[in-house]
């Protein structure tokens, strides 16, 4: 599947990561030069700088051969625009768009080319401080064409799995640590890393469910 992503904020960037690891073709655009900067050293998939609301850009990104559009920006009306053109002007098969104010969430429709409406609540390789619930591990992204499922999971200093290193960690089958995000940016998941409460684990299977990830990390 190949994948552009607009906007590469907190959720943008960990969606890209995320769908890198499921061995997707992603790459990762957004208008602000020093966030792209920020990301090339942290994440392992082509970025561009450009503003994706403008076609020309949108084309010379790759839109034209995309089979998912994410527009993941801070802005409803940038989503909503970038969202028009993949699905009028490029007939990209998927669009999926970030809802960033709840009261425009009327507005994200197939009227303007949206397929998945994704609200700031709504688990898509959420922010887990977002997340409710009695677990601390919930799915974020199932990729049904892929059948894979990612999974994501909060360290926390009750957790067992707190200060162990990633190579002593035993996965349930089928699954691999696809990032972890430390401090707000993701990073690559080398097997001498430590977990710390706070680090937010995201990992990609083709078996294993939110009970087992839970049972394995908490």
């Amino acid at each position: 599947m190949r994948a552009l992503i607009a906007g590469a904020g907190r959720l943008g960037a960990q969606i890209a990561q995320v769908l890198a690891a499921a061995h997707h073709d992603v790459s990762l655009i957004d208008i602000n030069p020093d966030r792209i900067a920020e990301l090339s050293g942290s994440i392992a998939v082509p970025m561009r700088v450009g503003d994706a609301c403008a076609p020309d850009f949108l084309e010379a990104a790759g839109a034209h051969g995309a089979d998912l559009i994410i527009a993941a920006t801070g802005r409803d009306d940038d989503n909503l625009v970038i969202s028009l053109l993949a699905k009028r002007q490029f007939a990209v098969p998927r669009v999926a768009a970030r809802v960033n104010n709840g009261e425009n969430s009327w507005l994200f429709t197939s009227h303007w080319g949206v397929d998945v409406a994704v609200s700031t609540a709504t688990p898509l390789v959420s922010l887990i401080e977002e997340a409710t619930g009695a677990t601390d591990t919930v799915a974020l992204l199932r990729l049904s064409k892929a059948g894979v499922e990612v999974i994501e999971t909060v360290i926390t200093a009750r957790s067992r799995t707190a200060g162990a290193a990633l190579s002593d960690l035993v996965l349930p089958s089928g699954t691999v640590i696809a990032t972890v995000v430390r401090d707000g940016q993701p990073a690559a998941p080398e097997p001498d890393m430590r977990l710390r409460p706070g680090d937010e684990v995201l990992l990609v299977s083709h078996r294993a469910t939110e009970q087992d990830v839970q049972s394995a990390f908490q």
